[in-house]
């Protein structure tokens, strides 16, 4: 009998900085688990958002809107600190600046930097979040390269599986992945920070979420509710999945809001409940037009929507555990 062939194994996924025009940096706040990510494009991109959470932070989306006037931006913001964590924007705007990125305006030149919070409040002193001067310091260390996964950035803040209450939660995060079909690439970066639980899109299997009542074990909330069990009232906001989406296919306004869109079934894949009265969710997406070509939007859609899914898997994979106070938020990893 001949032998057995081996096992397949599966490449790590890429990371949005395989997209050309693309740069990631995090800041990470040691005083508490908070922190921010900026996604950079000096050439500019053109942009696209979908907020598909009822309790989003955002700022400059309807700028996004294809019926808007402004084409293209020069970086996106991912935060935690929740609504605060949207002033890191402005240290985004003054780096840009001082390197001569932006929208000219007449005699002035505006770096365009749209973005989305998430709520980390809980995890020890809130009076700690990102502010502009986190903003720039990402800025300052981000680069092509792969970015960290897991407790950093705009993920350091980050828990999933509150849907039952924050004491029977686990650590949330952020990854990223990237695809590349006939020369063109498209990526993503994603911060879980969802009410619900987060499951592998292959296989089905619950890697994050709500745990038992003795936190040993993970409870699965969809089952949980179709069953019947009751959830915790959560206070809206208080949760949300953000990311930002990037290809270097030729794009148009209206084509990058539909990416953005499809985003959305990725993340939908990997989390469960997604878009809830208490979650943000928000996508942007971006096409810096650095392959020169359009490929087509079945296919583009077919590999935003894999990213994502991936990112999240990633943000999950890549967490471990934390113990902020009375608080003790385990991981994927440790529980077997």
């Amino acid at each position: 009998m001949p032998p057995s062939a081996p096992a397949p194994t599966s490449p790590r996924p890429g990371a949005i900085t395989d997209v050309a025009g693309i740069e990631v940096g995090h800041f990470t706040d040691g005083r508490r688990p908070t922190g921010c990510t900026v996604v950079l494009a000096r050439e500019g991109a053109v942009a696209g958002v979908d907020v598909r959470g009822a309790a989003p932070g955002t700022r400059e989306t309807d700028l996004l809107s294809p019926s808007n006037v402004v084409e293209r931006v020069h970086g996106v913001l991912l935060a935690g600190g929740s609504a605060w964590g949207l002033d890191a924007a402005g240290g985004v705007m003054r780096w840009l600046d001082e390197r001569g990125v932006g929208l000219t305006v007449g005699p002035a030149r505006l770096p365009i930097v749209p973005g989305a919070v998430l709520f980390d409040l809980a995890l020890g002193d809130q009076r700690i979040r990102p502010d502009a001067a986190a903003g720039y310091a990402a800025c300052e260390a981000a680069s092509n390269t792969p970015p960290a996964e897991g407790n950093v950035g705009a993920g350091a803040g980050a828990v999933v599986g509150k849907i039952f209450g924050f004491h029977r939660a686990m650590k949330g995060g952020i990854g990223s992945a990237s695809v590349t079909v006939d020369g063109v690439t498209a990526g993503a970066i994603v911060a879980c920070n969802a009410l619900g639980d987060v499951v592998d899109p292959e296989t089905g299997e619950v890697l994050a979420g709500a745990r038992t009542e003795d936190g040993t074990r993970l409870l699965g909330s969809r089952r949980a509710l179709l069953r019947g069990d009751t959830p915790r009232a959560t206070l809206a906001g208080s949760n949300t999945t953000i990311g930002v989406i990037a290809t270097d296919a030729v794009l148009t306004k209206a084509q990058a809001h539909r990416l953005a869109t499809v985003g959305h079934d990725g993340l939908a894949r990997a989390i469960n409940p997604l878009h809830t009265l208490s979650d943000g969710d928000t996508l942007f997406a971006l096409g810096t037009g650095a392959s020169g070509a359009t490929l087509g939007m079945m296919t583009l859609c077919v590999m935003v929507a894999e990213v994502c899914a991936l990112a999240v898997v990633r943000a999950i994979r890549a967490a471990h555990g934390v113990t902020v106070g009375a608080a003790h938020l385990p991981a994927a990893g440790d529980l077997g």
